[in-house]
């Protein structure tokens, strides 16, 4: 391992490379590992890798504010060994600002509503929410490094997959911090698909909040018998011109992911860390699949749905005969809101689909970790996650290990596991595929862009 101004050639080719560094982490590319394994130019990898480490420790000439630099005396206080009594002190009264995805009204009605109350109530904190996820939050986060903010604006952050893995990379989340939190010792660490982050060890990095399993969404009136294996599905849409589509945003990504799983040579070839080869052979496959049923999807496959909300709104008018969500505990509570149809049915195909974790994060320059510690640990407790785990409230899969809750506990979450639409969790997991490395899903989504979103100028247009 090099550093900062150990070398003069890595020194003089840095500035020069530093933009491509920027760009991987921008544009939601493979990352910078992947660049270096796929690049026959060592001196090109190093030029890069030096580069982030020039703005990551202020270009090792003690004028930068890098990451590295002092802590707030605040982080200081966190980082060193403060007890919970002590956190708790800190935390109260205070203000947690909370980066998530709001696109979805019952969980913002949980976060802003049920879980503010109990927060204001129990530690005086208060919560602020903003509207940040995926890629923009990547972004904003990767501004703070770069300018060596330590002061930063948010507390909480939301993430999984492709983001855990690039702010990693960034080195802009604080941690380790899980094993801190009181109610982690209920945490299902056991579970690959939770200590596991799409194949990267969480590492107390990130906390696991909930687990989802995609879900096909057939309208039951119009499709007696689902399709299972890939085959049947390949046939199905044949014979059914126009009847079937998936959006191009994170749950139609998610979709091919499961095909392209299918597609793999050996099925420990998506297991572990990212391999271009195997993705290469699969991915071959997967797009030639595409082309083979685009002409028989909605449209022509000439337009597809911008996320999943349109794909719902396709079903419940009657354009198509399937949608699909990430979340297997959705059909009953979007029939409930009316976004579905009430003849909506969840399923899980025979060839699988993936079984996905999602978890907090505390950014490196929060200015109040303490009060990111307490909204963390609360949202895992056995409270709060029986809540979320109804599904008039959200119907969010709990990260806890319910076997070894004591009553009335136990009883209570298999009462809140209740589904009328779809089958049982733990039916639905016997089929559950683990998430392949965050490189495989980043470059998906750059190659669905050459794929459909650049092929027409209709794609992804409105239903």
């Amino acid at each position: 391992m090099f550093l900062p101004g150990d070398s003069a050639e890595c020194r003089v080719v840095a500035e020069e490379m530093l933009e491509s560094g920027r760009r991987l982490v921008r544009d939601g590319l493979v990352g910078m590992a992947v660049e270096c394994g796929r690049s026959a130019s060592a001196r090109w990898c190093q030029a890069v890798l030096c580069g982030w480490l020039l703005v990551l420790a202020g270009c090792g000439d003690g004028t930068g504010a890098g990451t590295g630099s002092a802590a707030s005396s605040q982080q200081r206080a966190v980082v060193a060994d403060m007890s919970w009594l002590q956190v708790e002190s800190r935390g109260a009264n205070s203000t947690v600002r909370v980066a998530m995805w709001d696109g979805d009204p019952l969980i913002n009605q949980y976060m802003s509503g049920w879980v503010a109350q109990r927060m204001q109530q129990q530690s005086g904190v208060t919560l602020e929410f903003v509207p940040l996820h995926g890629q923009q939050l990547v972004n904003r986060l990767l501004v703070d490094v770069e300018s060596g903010r330590q002061a930063g604006e948010l507390d909480v952050v939301w993430i999984n997959g492709e983001t855990f893995f690039q702010l990693r990379q960034m080195q802009a989340l604080w941690g380790p911090f899980v094993e801190r939190l009181p109610n982690a010792a209920l945490l299902h660490l056991a579970d690959d698909q939770i200590r596991l982050d799409f194949q990267q060890p969480i590492d107390g990095y990130e906390c696991p909040w909930g687990t989802v399993q995609q879900a096909l969404i057939y309208h039951a009136d119009r499709v007696k018998t689902p399709p299972g294996t890939l085959s049947e599905l390949t046939d199905w849409i044949r014979q059914h011109p126009g009847r079937f589509t998936f959006d191009v945003g994170f749950t139609g990504l998610t979709f091919l992911k499961a095909v392209l799983l299918q597609f793999a040579e050996d099925p420990a070839d998506f297991a572990g860390p990212y391999n271009d080869a195997s993705y290469r052979r699969a991915a071959d496959r997967l797009w030639a699949w595409v082309r083979d049923v685009r002409p028989h999807l909605w449209r022509g496959g000439q337009t597809f749905p911008q996320d999943v909300a349109q794909l719902h709104a396709l079903l419940l008018s009657g354009e198509v005969d399937f949608s699909m969500s990430n979340n297997d505990g959705e059909v009953d509570n979007k029939v409930r809101e009316g976004i579905l149809p009430d003849s909506a049915r969840g399923y899980v195909p025979q060839f699988g689909s993936l079984r996905n974790t999602h978890y907090l994060g505390i950014p490196k320059n929060s200015t109040n970790h303490a009060g990111a510690l307490l909204l963390i640990n609360f949202l895992i407790s056995v409270e709060a996650q029986a809540e979320k785990l109804r599904s008039e409230v959200w119907g969010d899969g709990t990260v806890l290990d319910t076997a070894r809750m004591a009553a009335p506990w136990d009883a209570r979450f298999a009462a809140a596991d209740q589904r009328m639409r779809v089958p049982s969790r733990a039916e639905l997991r016997r089929r559950a595929l683990a998430e392949p490395a965050a490189e495989v899903m980043l470059r998906l989504h750059q190659e669905l862009r050459s794929e459909i979103l650049d092929g027409s100028a209709s794609a992804a247009g409105q239903p």
